[in-house]
């Protein structure tokens, strides 16, 4: 972290020789680059130059599948390559219709057959060819769905509270954050041109993103207090949902929130968002565009680790970076409107809704949808989607709701969950609290297993829970493979962040509401050390906490570490 005082730090731009990315994306006219013409090499099965990031943009990573890169280097081959594409889908909403068509894609088109539910509320597929891209594009916009700007220097997908109880205000919420995204989208016609062949009408403009887009990717999210489902904090702009006799009449703005760094680099750290104010709903749209473009102008272009919004505010000072979004926007915030958050993670089995509709929110472990042995998860949801008449709802804790069931249709959507396996009486508490990212093979940052290694843990950690006599008990429990924050890891209560191969880093002390930040207990440490640290740790839970305390709790007040104040400063104090 810079030395200079809050007094010494300037508003406004880096200064310094700009980062590589900011020369791709200046110079790929409007996001276009030669991808187009890289569509139609058959000598490689990947992307060349520049166009291997500006994918991107379009809601693409070009992957390979890493288990098997030596075995095609031997037979001098390239790697395997393919891409992931993640849907644009604001809120996690996704009709049975829409299903059925994602559905038959993952089961023809890609090299895996499965759809996989994201930390971003929405669903990617994974494994898809070159030859089969144009076509995977023209199927979901055959339905109503695109990638834009899921992945790459742009607004990402916007998450939303699923909150199927309260139907009336979790609509008028999900109704902004699909606002929110339509206005913070690219305007560019570069999707449409290469990947619908829509017709070529000449020079866009960027009125908000600008000609150079956000220095870094940017999270948006909307929130339902108490439920804090989407971990604000792991985002860059948030809008927390203020009610007045269950009708929505504003938003509390969160700004800076962010969970990536990078190992070795303490100029890197987790941030929680800052609080900026209240705002009536009025004015949401002109607070998002004036957050987005003071950090297009503001953030650092010249190194990408510190180039999110959470740095920026640590550079400039948060008082500083809220008067020039409401000079921007024209508007003052107000105070902070009251709210509490005392839940996360999701709601499991039927509720019924304030409109007498009920909803079954399933535990779908690692978000995976694949048909397992003895387990056909995808094909249950195939069979769901044919006669389910309300909609699907995707979380950000990579489950799913089937929503809208009227009663006199419960009865059948619950026997086809039980006789697919997607309604499974014995898992646990711990295993729903638990959750991962992608990682290996497909992911090329993983340094570590995540996904793969998740289950397997769980059933060790469910162990030590029952052998301290906490078998009802959970812990938030996050692994992810590497420390750009795709697991949330560093929000949870245990996360374990992916070093190198079977190593992690442990980290202790996030609490179950998400508002705390966990501090690394112990580094590149293997999974059965890993196992004996817990062992400790859940044994002095069982006999010292206090009646209802929560793991992050404990290790808190009973000392094992030292809660993260303010990770700037902090994060890496002994």
């Amino acid at each position: 972290m810079s030395k200079q005082t809050i007094s010494e730090q300037k508003a406004g731009p880096v200064e310094g020789p700009l980062a590589d990315n900011e020369r791709l994306k200046r110079e790929s006219n409007f996001l276009r680059g030669t991808i187009e013409q890289d569509l139609q090499d058959p000598l490689t099965g990947g992307f060349n130059g520049d166009n291997f990031q500006l994918i991107r943009f379009h809601g693409m990573y070009q992957q390979d599948d890493r288990d098997i890169r030596p075995e095609r280097a031997a037979q001098k081959l390239e790697p395997l390559h393919n891409v992931m594409l993640r849907a644009r889908l604001p809120g996690g909403i996704i009709t049975p219709a829409q299903w059925q068509v994602i559905d038959k894609f993952a089961e023809e088109n890609t090299l895996y057959g499965s759809i996989r539910l994201t930390t971003r509320q929405t669903f990617q597929f994974h494994g898809v060819l070159k030859r089969d891209i144009k076509l995977m594009h023209q199927t979901l916009n055959s339905t109503g769905i695109d990638s834009i700007a899921t992945a790459g220097d742009v607004n990402r997908n916007v998450l939303c509270t699923s909150n199927p109880v309260e139907s009336e205000l979790h609509q008028e919420a999900y109704e902004w954050a699909k606002k929110i995204s339509e206005h913070l989208l690219p305007k560019t016609r570069a999707y449409v041109e290469i990947w619908l062949d829509g017709e070529k009408l000449g020079q866009d403009e960027e009125p908000i993103l600008g000609s150079n887009y956000l220095p870094r990717k940017f999270k948006t999210t909307v929130v339902i207090p108490p439920h804090n489902d989407v971990d604000i904090h792991a985002n860059d702009l948030n809008f927390v949902a203020i009610s007045d006799h269950g009708k929505l009449v504003g938003f509390n703005v969160l700004v800076g929130g962010g969970l990536a760094m990078t190992h070795g680099d303490t100029s890197t750290y987790p941030r929680k968002a800052s609080d900026f104010g209240f705002i009536p709903l009025s004015h949401v749209l002109e607070v998002a565009a004036a957050v987005v473009s003071t950090q297009r102008d503001w953030g650092n272009r010249v190194n990408r680790k510190n180039a999110k919004t959470k740095y920026t505010l640590e550079r400039v000072g948060v008082e500083a970076f809220k008067a020039e979004v409401e000079s921007r926007a024209g508007i003052q915030f107000g105070e902070v409107r009251p709210y509490e958050f005392t839940s996360r993670g999701d709601r499991f089995g039927w509720v019924e809704g304030i409109d007498g509709k009920h909803h079954l929110t399933l535990f779908i472990e690692n978000g995976r949808l694949l048909d397992f042995p003895g387990k056909p998860l995808k094909t249950g949801m195939l069979e769901i989607a044919k006669v389910h008449q309300g909609d699907f709802r995707l979380t950000a804790n990579q489950n799913l709701i089937i929503a809208g069931v009227p009663a006199g249709e419960k009865a059948r959507i619950e026997g086809l969950a039980r006789q697919y396996g997607l309604l499974d009486d014995g898992v646990s508490e711990q295993r729903k609290q638990s959750m991962a990212c992608v990682a290996l093979p497909t992911c090329p940052l993983a340094m570590a297993e995540a996904e793969r290694m998740l289950p397997a843990f769980v059933t060790e950690l469910e162990g030590l829970l029952g052998k301290h006599e906490l078998a009802n008990d959970a812990i938030v429990f996050r692994v992810t493979g590497c420390p750009n924050g795709c697991g949330r890891a560093m929000l949870a209560e245990v996360g374990l962040v992916g070093k190198a191969p079977g190593r992690y880093n442990l980290h202790l002390g996030g609490n179950l509401e998400g508002t705390r930040i966990p501090r690394m207990y112990r580094e590149n440490i293997t999974e059965p050390q890993i196992l004996s640290e817990l062992d400790t740790l859940i044994g002095r839970w069982a006999s010292e906490r206090n009646a209802g305390e929560g793991f992050g709790d404990f290790v808190i007040r009973a000392g094992i570490v030292a809660p993260v104040v303010n990770s700037a400063i902090d994060f890496y104090a002994a």
